[in-house]
């Protein structure tokens, strides 16, 4: 910028700076329009330098029954966003959270979406819960917003085709699918249960897990929904009991499942146990105690055991605390994002979109892309076993 159109910008002082310019003044008062020049370059001087933020949402449980799965995505987020920093950040500029609690609610997703509408947030790693996804997602894809989920599983999300939403976890059909060919491999002459506490997530996985089953060829003796419960977690134990139910598969959340694994046995009645993803999280066996050891579940592959992300789960174990459940895939919700913007150049939330559909990343759950529904390419779901508190692959049958 030339200094003559400096000294237009300045309004009333322009007639001094330009005199100056001229050779028109001389001693004091030309020291004075030079210090004015110094003053005005020195202002513009640092703009060129100045490194732009760039905000990304985090919206995640905070408060609720799933807020320790929020608070691994978020512990994930905030691992990604320090080291993409330290490299750059997303397309040259430092990347900034504003993180949210959306408890996961639809309409608390929504008034959160709407937030980062108006806030003029473009990008967004959430939500947890499919329900809460599936609500703030329309809000996105209305403004032109991009979200990657690390944990909402349902078919549905990406099934209704929205360019603008991606998952670096599984599907809940596919989780269905190996639920069902497990109960059907390990199980097949055992009386089986299939339980739902009502809540949106567990009454799909029900139904799903169930539909999968019969079309195999195998029935259930007993399929229903309770409510989840001090009280009728003792009346459904007495129920599959009287039953005589071998095997009982819950969709429910870490802590009702633990609940329920707890009260069984205190009333003398032990299964076998089958949960899901919900309960990939310390608090499971924390509300279920010893009995615990022996409980199945279903849960993405273990990104932890992958040498692209050896370097991650090390920093992170040295920060305090095992890492654990969606850690590392909160982790690469906001990789993707910023692979994807340093490859496009960009920080626009379309461009961005458009360049998740089409490249392929290596990111901490290795080499992967999405598909033209916004699913990773990444391995699926894997059969897991609690044992002392934690859980690890299940053996062969």
């Amino acid at each position: 910028m030339r200094m003559r159109r400096v000294a237009r910008c300045f309004g009333p002082a322009n007639r001094v700076v330009r005199s100056a310019l001229r050779g028109r003044m001389t001693g004091a008062p030309r020291r004075v329009a030079s210090g004015l020049l110094v003053v005005v370059s020195a202002a513009f001087s640092v703009i060129p330098s100045a490194r732009a933020d760039v905000t990304v949402g985090v919206a995640v449980p905070r408060s609720g029954a799933y807020v320790a799965v929020g608070e691994q995505v978020l512990r994930g987020v905030r691992a990604a966003v320090r080291d993409a920093n330290a490299k750059g950040g997303l397309a040259g500029q430092t990347i900034q959270l504003d993180v949210q609690d959306d408890a996961c609610d639809s309409n608390k997703a929504v008034a959160v979406a709407k937030h980062y509408a108006v806030s003029d947030v473009r990008l967004v790693v959430g939500h947890v819960c499919s329900n809460a996804s599936l609500a703030a997602s329309e809000v996105y894809a209305a403004n032109g917003m991009t979200m990657v989920t690390a944990a909402s599983v349902a078919a549905k999300l990406t099934d209704r085709g929205l360019p603008n939403v991606f998952r670096v976890c599984g599907r809940d059909d596919d989780q269905a699918k190996l639920s069902a060919t497990v109960l059907a491999e390990r199980f097949r002459d055992k009386k089986i249960a299939i339980l739902n506490d009502q809540s949106p997530g567990s009454r799909a996985l029900a139904a799903a897990t169930k539909d999968n089953l019969n079309r195999i060829g195998i029935n259930e003796a007993l399929a229903t929904a309770f409510v989840a419960s001090d009280a009728d977690d003792a009346a459904l134990a007495d129920r599959l009991k009287d039953a005589g139910i071998a095997v009982a598969y819950y969709g429910g959340d870490a802590q009702e499942m633990g609940r329920l694994v707890r009260i069984s046995a205190d009333r003398g009645f032990r299964p076998q146990w089958f949960g899901t993803s919900a309960i990939a999280t310390q608090d499971f066996a924390t509300a279920a105690g010893p009995a615990s050891n022996g409980v199945l579940m279903t849960f993405y592959l273990d990104p932890r055991r992958k040498p692209e992300a050896a370097a991650v789960v090390q920093a992170l174990k040295a920060e305090g605390g095992d890492v654990e459940g969606s850690t590392i895939y909160g982790y690469a919700a906001l990789q993707a994002l910023v692979e994807a913007g340093n490859f496009a150049r960009s920080t626009d939330a379309r461009r961005i979109a458009a360049t998740l559909h089409t490249e392929r990343f290596d990111l901490v759950l290795g080499p992967v892309g999405f598909d033209g529904k916004g699913d990773v390419t990444a391995q699926g779901y894997v059969l897991y076993v609690w044992k002392d508190g934690t859980f690890t692959y299940a053996p062969p049958p």
